[in-house]
């Protein structure tokens, strides 16, 4: 079994994959600054604290730990923030993460996880998206990520390290039994917006477009529980310590739900009714995205076992009975 250092190990997906790790028989250690990890998500393995862009800092983590292989996922994640202060998102995700490899080669650990997403390939022309689809960002955001990617690509070229790119499409759901579920600040998510509207956290939801052409009108999403996400990241790493090549994968359901199924899905699980309004479009939606997983499937044995009803049960119980308990 190996040791795995989770850089942003005490946030929402970073967390998740520390419980999956350690389910696995793996040694987790977290990294993170809290810019916007939680301490109490950090429950599997040890804790260092620190700024990934301390070099100084990081060597003596590795030198303690002796990581065979880092899953990284500390990074800023909201688009629109991306748009107001681009500087900052390409600061702190793609600067910071080259003094990430610069010690990673410096300790000779070569596996490279890295929390990806859909976001690199802006517009679909196509759907469902595969990894041959063209990639090309609309956000700072989704430019930060393809910038990682590529630069990581480069340094296995020339440095013989493996990665492995997961490119996520909508993360949700909570492993509320094991008190990690997702808490961003601010949140912008509709699974956890619309619920909060139940919890009386906010007033409203509203459903950005009503004449797309889909199913009912509304954006379609695919929605993937953090645990699968998780579930990837594990497999991921034991293929690249096991020998395996580097890959890029798409990590969705491939089954899409539109923001009106959602809402239906939450009533049926809470069994209350979303007070929801239709708004205009909002500027940059994509009516729809929607992931093939063949690749994933194929190459890392893995397949999304949670379908819409789980996550929103799931974030439900995280939201209205877990999240209060612990954070207030």
């Amino acid at each position: 079994m190996a040791t795995i250092l989770v850089t942003g190990g005490a946030g929402y997906v970073g967390a998740h994959c520390c419980l999956a790790l350690k389910r696995g028989g793996h040694t987790p250690v977290v990294f993170d600054n809290f810019s916007n990890g939680h301490r109490p998500f950090v429950r599997w393995g040890a804790l260092e604290e620190g700024d990934i862009r301390d070099k100084d800092r990081l060597r003596a983590v590795f030198a303690a730990h002796k990581p065979d292989a880092v899953i990284h996922c500390a990074a800023s994640i909201e688009v629109g923030e991306s748009v107001k202060y681009p500087d900052q998102f390409y600061d702190n995700n793609v600067v910071e993460a080259l003094a990430l490899l610069d010690v990673m080669r410096e300790a000779q650990v070569e596996a490279f996880v890295f929390s990806s997403t859909c976001a690199t390939y802006g517009e679909p022309q196509k759907l469902p998206m595969d990894e041959s689809h063209p990639q090309q960002p609309v956000s700072p955001y989704g430019w930060t990520k393809l910038m990682m990617e590529r630069i990581s690509r480069d340094c296995a070229a020339a440095y013989g390290s493996k990665f492995a790119h997961l490119r996520y499409f909508n993360a949700a759901g909570a492993a509320a039994d094991e008190l990690i579920g997702e808490r961003h600040e601010p949140e912008t998510h509709a699974i956890p917006l619309a619920l909060f509207t139940l919890l009386g956290r906010r007033e409203g939801f509203k459903v950005f477009g009503t004449d797309y052409d889909t199913r009912d009108g509304s954006c379609l999403r695919d929605y993937v529980h953090v645990l699968d996400l998780a579930d990837a990241h594990v497999r991921a790493v034991e293929r690249l310590l096991g020998g395996g090549a580097s890959l890029a994968a798409n990590l969705g359901t491939g089954h899409g739900v539109t923001v009106l199924e959602l809402l239906a899905a939450i009533e049926q699980a809470t069994g209350q009714r979303v007070p929801a309004s239709s708004a205009p479009r909002r500027e940059g939606d994509s009516p729809a995205l929607l992931a093939d997983n063949s690749f994933a499937r194929q190459e890392l044995g893995w397949s999304p076992t949670r379908d819409i009803t789980a996550i929103v049960r799931d974030a439900w119980r995280w939201h209205a009975e877990v999240e209060p308990k612990l954070f207030g």
